[in-house]
C-alpha cells in the first residue's frame, strides 16, 4: 500500500506533508522519483515561494488541481507548456507566474506539520542561496520518529 505522507528535509528544516487526492495522476508521477532530491532556490516572479526548475522533463500529464494562487505550505508541479516545469514550493504569498505571466499548477502535496518553519526557510534560501530539499515517504515510524525530534528542545549557541 502506498504511503501518503512525505517527510521533507529542506535546508535545517524538516516538514510532514500528505498527497493531495484532487491530483492523483500528478501524485502518481511524483511517488515515482522517492526519494527525491534536488535544490531549492527563490522564484523569480511568484512571491513567497521557492522552487526547482526542470526545465523541458515532460512527465506526459496535464492540469488537474491546479491553481494560480497557492497557500503557504502547498507544493505544486507545474507540467510544462508556456514555462518550464517545475515544482513550487510555497513559503508565504504566491500569484504564480513566469515571464510570459500568470500560470496555474497542479497542488498535490500539502505541509501540514512544521509549517512554523516555512517563513524561515523562505528567508534562509532568499539571503543565503540554494538549500538541499529531500522529498522521502514517510510510514508510521518515520513519522512516529519526525513527531518526536520536533519535541526535543533546542540548544542556544552562546
Amino acid at each position: 500500500m502506498a504511503q501518503e505522507h512525505v517527510i521533507i528535509k529542506a535546508g535545517p528544516y524538516q516538514f510532514l506533508a500528505v498527497f493531495e487526492s484532487d491530483a492523483p495522476k500528478t501524485v502518481d508521477v511524483f511517488r515515482k522519483l522517492l526519494p527525491y532530491r534536488q535544490k531549492l532556490i527563490h522564484v523569480r516572479w511568484s512571491g513567497e515561494g521557492l522552487w526547482v526548475p526542470l526545465g523541458n522533463q515532460d512527465f506526459g500529464i496535464g492540469f488537474e488541481n491546479h491553481t494560480s494562487h497557492p497557500s503557504a505550505g502547498n507544493i505544486l508541479l507545474y507540467p510544462g507548456g508556456f514555462s518550464e516545469t517545475e515544482l513550487l514550493f510555497c513559503y508565504g504569498g504566491v500569484a504564480f507566474a513566469s515571464r510570459m505571466g500568470s500560470l496555474a499548477a497542479n497542488h498535490f502535496l500539502t505541509i501540514v506539520e512544521g509549517n512554523e518553519h516555512l517563513k524561515a526557510l523562505g528567508n534562509l534560501v532568499l539571503w543565503e542561496g540554494a538549500q538541499d530539499v529531500c522529498f522521502e515517504e514517510a510510514d508510521a515510524e518515520r513519522i512516529k520518529h519526525f513527531r518526536q525530534s520536533r519535541l526535543k528542545p533546542s540548544v542556544a549557541k552562546l
